[in-house]
């Protein structure tokens, strides 16, 4: 076979091949029509039917009924007030530490960043039960301090500081990737002009920062406003009502006539306040400054400097460290109460709440629909973000909008969202109702991590696929699909870890031999056995804590 045999073929397929290269090249992107109908199809009926739902009832004349409770006011206070401040001191904390972390780089700031970080990694209603069991009578703080502490941790002061300590991560990573883009010549300039440090970072790093801060601000709210496992467990004791613990009481007792039109209601009220937060936050933008090109110097050790670094190693000690060692006292003590010396450490909780079968039951469950949910959301995901990154139509900012819309939704409207359209495709009370509403809540995590990713690739890929007679789906699938594939492999296992210690969506729409991990250690916790909530409470940290770990290692072998 002979080049020259194949020369007169050649020019023709050339000249095919060019109009094909330069018919890609006008569009700027693949049409993949029947890909697209078929997410379409998989949004309309996980994400807008369900929200359409939420917005028909609540609006009804029994939905509207609810604006008479007067507790529905109580709550929005509750809610706003709570959320509100917290967003605020998390925001100041972040800020704090970005500035000591990033910037001071006090000595141990690896270890401090990753105390600091440490909530993320831990489900908030377990990080209310840990601070639950510090404060208790015979935690470890009280025998230590004895009147020197408040009476207890419950109510408005004890929901607000759990909030901020469990929000104050996602800030920090806000602030701190802001503060990567602000060039350190800035501060250095003013620095040989003769400024202070504090004059420099409130003329020249604080106005560059305004963006990220009001994403913080925005963000850490509306992540605030739609938590339900510190409200329930320390605000509900004293009668302190949220917006989130009120749906549950209208699920779960049947405090009012029309519940699901009333929790509908409440859900709409959530869903406006999401948006909103979403649309400030959109509307602030971000920081244009370039990335930084000098790594920036350990500060000088000033006495000032040793301070701010004592007061962080007792703030991550107090804050973090201490509520996970008292849950660890109480998950090893045979009952709460009983002082802790090495005769009365047993491992008998451990045992005694796995061989529980609710509890087995609830483990298994969590697991199948983390695994489900893990699956589902990386093949949904990562195939929205190549539609919406290697492809163009019209209707690409109308699947962006849905497919993003559930990651500001509080987790209760998700739930009450289902428990509305779930009897109509015939799956209430059953694991598909949670399964599809984990879907539908955490497939924007992977549509976020893949994007950039695809962003960047070229669209040489794609041509060249389908100039090799490729089809437009197969080109896209093959090319800028394998490549992002991995990226989605690990949102996947970002999603399956967080969906195997859910709480807010589960609880509304758990029922028998439903149960979820996260309902169990909830129901356990309600029911007075801290000993063996404690237990499993601890193993879901360890495993988070492991999981995530893994995850983290394995990105680095990929980029090395």
């Amino acid at each position: 076979m002979s080049l020259t045999h194949h020369r007169p073929d050649s020019r023709g397929s050339t000249s095919a091949q060019s109009s094909k290269r330069g018919k890609v090249s006008r569009e700027s992107g693949l049409r993949v029509p029947g890909l697209r109908l078929a997410v379409w199809v998989a949004v309309l009926v996980t994400i807008t039917l369900p929200l359409a739902a939420v917005v028909s009832t609540g609006l009804s004349s029994s939905g509207l009924e609810v604006f008479r409770n007067p507790d529905l006011l109580t709550a929005v206070g509750n809610s706003l007030v709570s959320s509100g401040c917290a967003a605020l001191g998390a925001t100041v904390v972040a800020l704090v530490l970005t500035i000591a972390l990033d910037r001071l780089k006090v000595p141990g700031a690896k270890v401090l960043r990753w105390l600091f970080l440490l909530p993320f990694l831990i489900p908030p209603f377990i990080s209310a039960m840990s601070w639950i069991a510090l404060f208790s009578p015979s935690g470890p703080l009280r025998s230590l301090l004895g009147t020197v502490l408040p009476t207890n941790i419950y109510g408005a002061g004890g929901v607000i500081l759990l909030l901020t300590i469990t929000s104050w991560p996602m800030a920090y990573l806000l602030i701190s990737s802001a503060m990567t883009r602000i060039p350190s010549q800035l501060e250095e300039a003013a620095r040989v002009s003769g400024a202070s440090t504090v004059r420099i970072y409130s003329t020249v790093t604080l106005p560059l920062l305004r963006p990220a801060l009001m994403a913080s601000l925005v963000l850490t709210f509306a992540s605030n406003l739609s938590d339900f496992g510190i409200p329930a467990l320390l605000g509900l004791p004293a009668n302190y009502t949220t917006l989130t613990t009120l749906v549950y009481r209208f699920i779960a007792s049947h405090s009012v006539l029309n519940p699901l039109p009333a929790a509908s209601a409440v859900g709409t009220i959530l869903l406006a306040l999401a948006c909103l937060a979403v649309f400030v936050q959109r509307s602030t933008g971000t920081t244009s400054a370039a990335a930084s090109t000098r790594p920036t110097q350990p500060a000088a050790r000033t006495p000032l400097l040793w301070a701010l670094t004592v007061v962080l190693w007792a703030g991550a000690i107090i804050a973090t460290v201490l509520p996970l060692l008292a849950l660890i006292r109480q998950a090893i003590l045979p009952a709460p109460g009983v002082p802790l010396r090495p005769d009365t450490v047993t491992f008998a909780n451990f045992t005694h709440a796995l061989s529980n079968p609710s509890v087995l039951s609830g483990v298994g469950n969590s697991v199948l629909l983390a695994l489900g949910a893990g699956l589902a959301c990386t093949v949904l995901g990562w195939v929205i973000a190549l539609l919406l990154t290697r492809t163009r139509s019209f209707d690409n900012v109308g699947l962006d909008i849905f497919a993003l819309l559930p990651q500001a939704l509080p987790g209760l409207v998700v739930a009450v969202a289902w428990l509305l359209v779930s009897p109509l495709l015939g799956i209430f009370n059953t694991l598909w109702a949670i399964l599809v509403a984990y879907v539908m809540a955490f497939s924007a995590i992977v549509v976020q991590m893949v994007r950039p990713t695809s962003v960047a690739l070229s669209r040489s890929f794609e041509e060249a696929a389908q100039t090799a007679g490729a089809s437009p789906t197969r080109a896209l699938l093959t090319t800028s699909g394998r490549f992002t594939l991995p990226i989605a492999v690990t949102g996947g296992v970002v999603v399956a870890l967080t969906a195997v210690r859910e709480l807010t969506i589960s609880i509304l729409l758990v029922a028998p031999g439903t149960r979820t991990l996260g309902v169990v250690i909830f129901n356990l916790q309600q029911a007075g056995d801290y000993s063996a909530a404690s237990a499993l409470a601890v193993l879901v940290c360890l495993a988070g804590i492991l999981g995530l770990g893994l995850v983290t290692a394995h990105n680095r072998k990929a980029k090395a």
